[in-house]
């Protein structure tokens, strides 16, 4: 009895979060210009269109141009540090740690808000660059996550070994710790990347709708009325989602990333 609640339990949950993304995929199957579930005239027209208009092609491509550079400036931010961190792991390093993490530590409107008067005194608002760098810093803290942990787990006798063979700094950085911590590196950027691609609030309040990104797109729309292609873009940025996490399952070191101190090497 105890095993049947237990399945039905997890059978309900996942059919809980399961259901919103069958309506959003059955309402971006609709022919005409209506959200209805089930789909009337089921067609695949919107999914052309939303490529076809550049009223949401250039809010996708900002979508993409700036998660792509956030997040390659957050991991490249957020590798000094955890590198100082794990080798000096003194007073110096917990604060530099403890900066790098405080960007979630606030709600994402106060941060949104302290950008907004930053870029406008510097002068940068309402520019893409701006915008970038605003997600970089406030997203620093996944990757700075993701590559402590590659390091933790990294047994230091092997950087003892490489020194003791003649090795110098940068060879046992490329040679030992690189290959190492290289799936966390690249687990940091996905998760970066997904959420700067999905991320409002900090784009709206450091661009507004100088640099329409798709989120944005997504709001505007809703003030013009509701199209099945606000179904179709939900869709590709689940599956896209789907996809990064799905690769980091398959190819990194995902119970780690979870915070499990078994990883896959055990």
């Amino acid at each position: 009895m105890t095993q049947l609640l237990k399945r039905a339990y997890v059978v309900a949950i996942l059919l809980m979060l399961l259901a919103p993304l069958v309506v959003v995929t059955g309402v971006s199957l609709n022919g005409p210009q209506t959200l209805r579930f089930p789909p009337v005239e089921p067609s695949l027209r919107w999914y052309g269109t939303l490529f076809q208009d550049s009223a949401w092609l250039v809010p996708l491509g900002h979508s993409l141009l700036i998660a792509a550079c956030a997040s390659a400036l957050s991991v490249s931010i957020a590798l000094p540090l955890a590198l100082f961190a794990w080798e000096r792991n003194g007073i110096a390093a917990r604060v530099l740690t403890g900066l790098g993490l405080a960007p979630f530590t606030l709600p994402p409107v106060i941060s949104a808000l302290g950008f907004m008067v930053f870029w406008m005194t510097v002068g940068g608002y309402g520019q893409i660059w701006a915008t970038i760098i605003a997600h970089a810093v406030f997203l620093v803290t996944l990757p700075l996550v993701t590559i402590s942990l590659g390091l933790k787990g990294i047994d230091r006798s092997l950087l003892e070994a490489a020194r003791v063979m003649g090795a110098g700094r940068w060879t046992v950085m490329r040679t030992v710790i690189g290959p190492l911590v290289l799936p966390f590196i690249v687990s940091g950027y996905a998760f970066a990347f997904v959420l700067s691609l999905n991320e409002y609030i900090i784009a709206y309040m450091v661009a507004g709708f100088t640099v329409e990104t798709i989120p944005i797109k997504i709001f505007n729309a809703l003030r013009y009325g509701y199209t099945p292609i606000l179904g179709v873009v939900s869709v590709l940025f689940v599956l896209l989602a789907a996809l990064v996490f799905g690769l980091i399952g398959r190819f990194g070191d995902l119970p780690r990333l979870m915070g499990s101190e078994r990883g896959r090497s055990e």
